[in-house]
């Protein structure tokens, strides 16, 4: 490789915040305000409100102090929690103030809403970005995102993610970037990016390429779900609480309890086994090829074997862009040798191509415009995809590479 290197207001009822909280409800409902996604604490005066609690509401975040925790809920159930440029900077300013609070010893984040912890970034904003040729706005979002993702695993203090619903995506940056990572009992994971003309990103050439036997690679090509007890047997979480255990632990966390013993208290194993350990051999040794179209070699052969589990993650693969299938099985390949830095900087390179290249406009359109699922690849062949096609995506900026400091 040659080169590696709107929410409106809306009401928000007492009993809701004490089923996130562990906090007995007030007699009157609080009421969070949002605004526009463009606007954040930081970039628009007189959008930062707190209620009579003091807890800062901005946009789709609350942020909340609570004895000895901070507490960050995505607040965007509508939408899944999907991510916006709003949130961010939100995020960014809270930990901000709670790295250099004395008062705050760990922070939680969680998600409101019993369907997604995030279901990834607002993807069709960033089409409709493109299309209107506003570049520079789609990589606006993916700057602050990963410039976030990073804060957020170097902070230093613990970040407990207490993670339920669907995560996928920039979800999973989000996740994966805290110091401690809890499944509850929906936990539902997915870099689906393949399947729209994207590749992993949020760091998963990092954390992705060092799941163990070959995991990532099937995780990052198929764009597969894993659910709880995957998550727990291939490291993507350090453990399983109950979701009606979620409470409890937040409330340990409050009080002041560390996060390894709070969640060592209340952890148990999965109601079900692992699919992914149940063909982990199989995943280990079909995905271990240094081609896509090897690999798909061996997953034929096991099917023909009789495997339908082997059916099903050809069908998978064989329906996802087979650029970004090749740039994605690139990252797993080169993620283990680089740092977290070089995984960011090569990420936004990526991305700032990949933006302006037709497989994303056809893979959103086929996914969430249209909603036909028939979108036409170009090229539509894997094996007309060589590594010299792919090395572009992965050179230097012109301009210069992604400034931390920026």
């Amino acid at each position: 490789m040659k080169y590696i290197v709107r929410l409106t207001g809306k009401r928000v009822e007492g009993r809701h915040l004490a089923a996130l909280t562990g906090v007995p409800p007030r007699s009157k409902p609080c009421r969070v305000f949002g605004a526009e996604s463009r606007f954040s604490a930081i970039a628009c005066a007189g959008r930062t409100f707190k209620n009579r609690q003091g807890a800062m509401t901005d946009q789709d975040i609350l942020s909340e102090k609570q004895g000895a925790a901070g507490v960050l809920t995505l607040n965007r159930p509508q939408a899944l929690n999907a991510i916006n440029n709003g949130m961010t900077r939100a995020m960014a300013a809270v930990l901000d103030a709670w790295e250099k609070d004395p008062d705050v010893k760990t922070v939680i984040l969680r998600a409101a809403g019993d369907k997604a912890f995030c279901a990834g970034g607002d993807i069709k904003r960033l089409y409709e970005h493109g299309k209107a040729g506003a570049h520079d706005l789609q990589m606006t979002f993916y700057r602050e995102e990963y410039t976030l993702n990073r804060r957020m695993k170097l902070y230093p203090k613990p970040i407990v993610a207490l993670v339920d619903g669907i995560v996928m995506g920039g979800g999973a940056g989000l996740a994966m970037h805290c110091s401690h990572r809890v499944a509850g009992d929906t936990y539902t994971f997915a870099m689906p990016e393949t399947a729209i003309g994207l590749f992993p990103d949020v760091s998963a050439t990092y954390f992705l390429s060092r799941l163990p036997g070959n995991a990532g690679t099937y995780l990052a090509l198929t764009a597969n779900r894993a659910d709880t007890a995957d998550a727990v047997a291939i490291g993507l979480v350090d453990a399983h609480v109950p979701s009606s255990k979620f409470v409890e632990l937040t409330q340990r966390l409050v009080a002041g309890e560390a996060p390894e013993a709070a969640i060592a208290a209340l952890k148990a194993d999965p109601a079900s086994a692992s699919k992914m350990m149940e063909y982990a051999n199989f995943i280990k040794l079909c995905f271990a090829p240094e081609t896509v179209d090897a690999i798909l070699g061996e997953i034929d052969e096991a099917g023909y074997a009789g495997m339908d589990f082997a059916t099903e993650t050809y069908d998978a693969i064989t329906k996802n862009s087979p650029t970004c299938l090749a740039i994605a099985l690139r990252q797993m390949q080169i993620g283990q040798q680089l740092e977290l830095d070089e995984v960011i900087k090569l990420e936004y390179r990526m991305m700032s191509r990949m933006m302006k290249n037709a497989d994303f406009y056809e893979g959103v359109r086929a996914v969430l415009v249209d909603k036909d699922r028939q979108p036409k690849w170009k090229p539509s062949e894997i094996e007309a995809v060589k590594l010299a096609d792919i090395e572009p995506f992965f050179a230097p900026l012109p301009d210069g590479d992604l400034d931390f400091g920026a």
